[in-house]
C-alpha cells in the first residue's frame, strides 16, 4: 500500500510506547495527540516562554497539504491550556528533517494559578490534516534545513 499521509513514531521514541493519533469518532475531523512524556506547565507568569510538550509524533503528507495543530476545545476552561500560537501548522517539508526527525510538540501556557501535571499518555490536542493553495505569482524555491522555527534562518 502506497503512504498517502499518516503518522509515524519520531527517532529517539521508538522505545517509548507513543500511541499514534487517531479520530475517536467517524466524522471526527482531529485525530487526538497525546503526550509522549510527563510534564509540568507552570502557572503563567508575565514574560515566561511557552512549555514544549512532546509528542514524540511525526507526519508526512502530499505536497500541497500540512498538518494543522489545535488545542482541545476542554483545555482552556478546564485546565487553563492555551497554545501560545493559536495554532501550529506542520509543513509536509518538516518530516524527517535534520534537527528532530520531524518531531512535533505543543506549545502551550497555563493560565490558571497554579503548576499543571500532563501525564504520558494525557490528550493534548487534535491535529488536521488540510490542503492548501498558492497563488499564481508564487516563486518559493527555499528548502527547508531544520526543525522548529527554520523556515527564517
Amino acid at each position: 500500500m502506497k503512504k498517502i499521509r499518516g503518522f509515524e513514531v519520531a527517532k529517539g521514541f521508538e522505545n517509548m510506547e507513543i500511541n499514534l493519533p487517531e479520530r475517536k469518532t467517524k466524522y471526527s475531523a482531529g485525530y487526538d495527540v497525546e503526550a509522549a512524556e510527563d510534564c509540568i506547565i507552570p502557572a503563567y507568569k508575565f514574560g515566561q516562554k511557552p512549555t514544549l510538550v512532546k509528542t514524540g509524533i511525526k507526519a508526512y503528507m502530499p505536497e500541497d497539504e500540512f498538518l494543522m495543530l489545535c488545542n482541545r476545545s476542554s483545555n482552556p476552561g478546564k485546565k487553563g491550556l492555551v497554545m501560545a500560537n493559536s495554532v501550529g501548522i506542520i509543513d509536509c517539508d518538516f518530516y524527517g528533517n535534520p534537527d528532530n526527525d520531524g518531531a512535533f510538540m505543543y506549545a502551550f501556557y497555563n493560565f490558571f494559578d497554579k503548576d499543571l501535571e500532563i501525564k504520558k499518555g494525557d490528550v493534548i490536542g487534535q491535529a488536521i490534516f488540510q490542503k492548501y493553495y498558492i497563488s499564481d505569482d508564487d516563486n518559493a524555491e527555499g528548502t527547508r534545513t531544520g526543525g522548529f522555527g527554520s523556515t527564517n534562518k
